[in-house]
């Protein structure tokens, strides 16, 4: 035996998906995005030295590659639950677990020999050469320049001269 709703049953349920329908889609699309609620994009590094970067946000996708530099400073694009979208100094991006990164800033010298000054400014005296691809520990940020830490050294490194840091974002 078929039993057929009443037409106002009917028509108040077609009403109902109507109202809530795309209420419910947005709760759907959000909890797909769900994720820390931090901002984004947003710098981290690497915890680990060894980060397996994959082609999508889960541990069911392929692994596309490793990262085997603990240390590294990445930059977060997107996020979905506890995954995080990396991209790399040189622009290579996937998805990373989120337990494999820290908010502990650092930097990475991208392309050029920089000048480590023992104070923040160009006239200071130049405590060390920073080869390309040397990373190191962001301390702070205040204007142009950040403090900085490699190995055992602590100085100020231009902020147009590192990876890791955005134009004018403070950091304590």
């Amino acid at each position: 035996m078929r039993i057929r709703p009443s037409v106002p049953l009917w028509a108040a349920t077609v009403a109902l998906l109507l109202l809530v329908g795309p209420a419910l889609a947005a709760d759907k699309a959000s909890a797909q995005r769900k994720g820390s609620g931090l901002p984004i994009p947003r710098f981290a590094t690497l915890k680990s030295d060894e980060v397996n970067v994959r082609t999508g946000p889960g541990s069911r996708y392929p692994i596309d590659w490793v990262f085997k530099r603990k240390g590294m400073p990445v930059e977060i694009v997107a996020e979905y639950e506890n995954f995080r979208k990396i991209r790399d100094w040189q622009g290579a991006s996937g998805w990373v677990y989120q337990g494999l990164l820290t908010g502990k800033r650092s930097f990475i010298i991208p392309s050029k020999v920089a000048n480590l000054y023992k104070t923040p400014a160009a006239s200071a005296e130049v405590i060390a050469k920073l080869e390309p691809e040397v990373m190191g520990e962001i301390r702070s940020c205040q204007g142009d320049w950040c403090r900085v830490k490699v190995s055992s050294v602590s100085g100020w490194l231009k902020r147009t001269e590192i990876w890791g840091v955005y134009k004018s974002e403070p950091v304590n």
